[in-house]
């Protein structure tokens, strides 16, 4: 590939909650999505890529700090940010902006950005969160229109029937999607600087509510989507904080979803039709956005990351969204381009971990990534030098007002298994991931002596080393940061 000198521009798309399985172009052909279909042509598509946390903070701290969650004491949603790596680009020369959802703690914290355009969750309408009225909520009250949320949909005759899903009945420049990517096709069309950027758009969707506009819907009425996977044995089997997770789940209408332990298969479909519908709608903001660089003239001299925090179960195995360790809630997408600088039409099975798109950005950028990252970068990959993959990758979430049977819920996986640990209970999780792509037979509980009882073991001692290693990087930064 030709050495080119020049510092590239980088966009960093980020969704939230958007599962790996919403791609067309990688093999799912229930969904529409051209334009990212032109990234997968055009550039690397990472296909098992693993976030470090299953909800929106700790992920989020995670990518752009390059280590993991318990380093950094953000296990949960609303926990301290200190630093950011974006602190280091803007050091070296780079504007640094975002534009939507990032979820950050204090929820405007700059993290070295020059400017932030602060769009946070579509629904915030709860006496649990912390009250916050973002650049989205500021312009609906302006224009004079009451924002959609969980309080609003509340009063439809219908609400209890629609798992989260509705139609964006509001002006289509208003859906928090759209809103998102217009002030970033704004700043594109309009600042005036020609230094190098780093521009970071953070969609709110295809989170719920599933929202989508009508004529986006349109396409997905009668479409023939994935039911979700749910089996008795599996459900049974769960550990009691997954069945907690899920009964918490029942009980109230996080999101403005109000979840139903056995919904019609009617009433999935319809919801994940929506969420589906949602993903289009990203795209095709996508798509505006490469015509926003190509107008701006920098198209050819910019590399374009996506990605997404974490996933959506939409039913699988019973439960609402993530706070979980299944494929659906931790499995996201991941999608390099740029000309040049990316090789085209690669597809890289290897286990990758969400948060190693941190120090690819800085090695993009000339900046040398610090050796006390966790993180790796996959700029080698990116130029088409092979590629195994990690031999292991790691999730962790902590008790919160959501998951709540547990104090901390921990994930390894390899190419075959996967284990989830439980720190405060003698039950877990193991999968054979190679017999049981859908992870519905858990093999915690397997005889000893037998291949499962093995990967048990080896997983675990895997985790403790995890945790020391983790401890001694953690001691690097520290001095690092004195």
């Amino acid at each position: 590939m030709p050495d080119d000198v020049t510092r590239p521009n980088i966009v960093l798309v980020i969704t939230d909650q958007q599962r790996y399985d919403t791609i067309a172009a990688l093999g799912h052909d229930h969904v529409d999505t051209p334009h990212l279909d032109r990234l997968v042509r055009e550039g690397t598509a990472f296909t098992r890529t693993y976030v470090s946390a299953p909800s929106c903070a700790p992920s989020r701290s995670s990518l752009f700090s390059g280590v993991y969650p318990h380093n950094l004491g953000v296990l949960r949603n609303d926990q301290l940010w200190r630093h950011s790596w974006v602190e280091t680009l803007a050091e070296a020369g780079y504007r640094c902006v975002n534009v939507g959802k990032m979820h950050t703690h204090p929820l405007e914290t700059p993290l070295g950005f020059h400017e932030r355009t602060v769009v946070e969750n579509k629904d915030r309408d709860h006496p649990g969160l912390p009250f916050f009225h973002d650049q989205w909520d500021k312009a609906l009250w302006l224009l004079g229109h009451r924002k959609p949320t969980r309080v609003t949909y509340r009063e439809r005759e219908d609400y209890a029937d629609r798992l989260g899903a509705f139609e964006w009945e509001l002006p289509e420049e208003l859906h928090s999607d759209v809103f998102v990517s217009g002030h970033a096709r704004w700043w594109l069309d309009t600042y005036p600087g020609q230094e190098p950027f780093f521009l970071q758009i953070g969609f709110p969707g295809p989170h719920p509510p599933y929202d989508p506009l009508p004529r986006h819907l349109d396409a997905y009425r009668d479409r023939d989507v994935p039911l979700p996977v749910v089996d008795e044995e599996d459900l049974a089997g769960q550990p009691d904080a997954l069945r907690e997770l899920r009964e918490h789940h029942q009980a109230n209408d996080h999101d403005a979803i109000v979840h139903l332990a056995d919904p019609t298969p009617e009433q999935s479909r319809r919801q994940r039709r929506h969420y589906l519908a949602n993903v289009t709608m990203i795209d095709e903001q996508i798509g505006l956005l490469i015509e926003a660089l190509e107008r701006r003239g920098v198209l050819d001299n910019t590399v374009i990351l996506f990605t997404s925090d974490h996933g959506d179960c939409l039913g699988d195995h019973g439960h609402s969204q993530k706070w979980n360790m299944y494929e659906p809630s931790v499995r996201v997408p991941a999608i390099a381009w740029g000309p040049g600088r990316v090789a085209a039409g690669q597809r890289l099975d290897g286990l990758t971990a969400m948060m190693d798109l941190g120090p690819t950005v800085l090695e993009l950028a000339g900046v040398t990534p610090p050796a006390w990252m966790e993180a790796r970068s996959l700029v080698p990959a990116l130029r088409g030098e092979e590629y195994r993959g990690r031999d292991l990758v790691f999730s962790e979430h902590a008790r919160d007002g959501v998951l709540q049977g547990t104090e901390l819920m921990t994930m390894v996986r390899d190419d075959r298994w996967k284990l989830v640990e439980l720190i405060d209970s003698d039950q877990g999780q193991l999968f054979d991931l190679h017999a049981d792509p859908h992870e519905t037979r858990s093999l915690w509980d397997a005889a000893a002596g037998t291949e499962a009882a093995r990967a048990r073991t080896r997983l675990l001692a895997e985790l403790a080393r995890w945790r020391a290693r983790s401890a001694l990087h953690a001691l690097d930064r520290t001095r690092d940061h004195r």
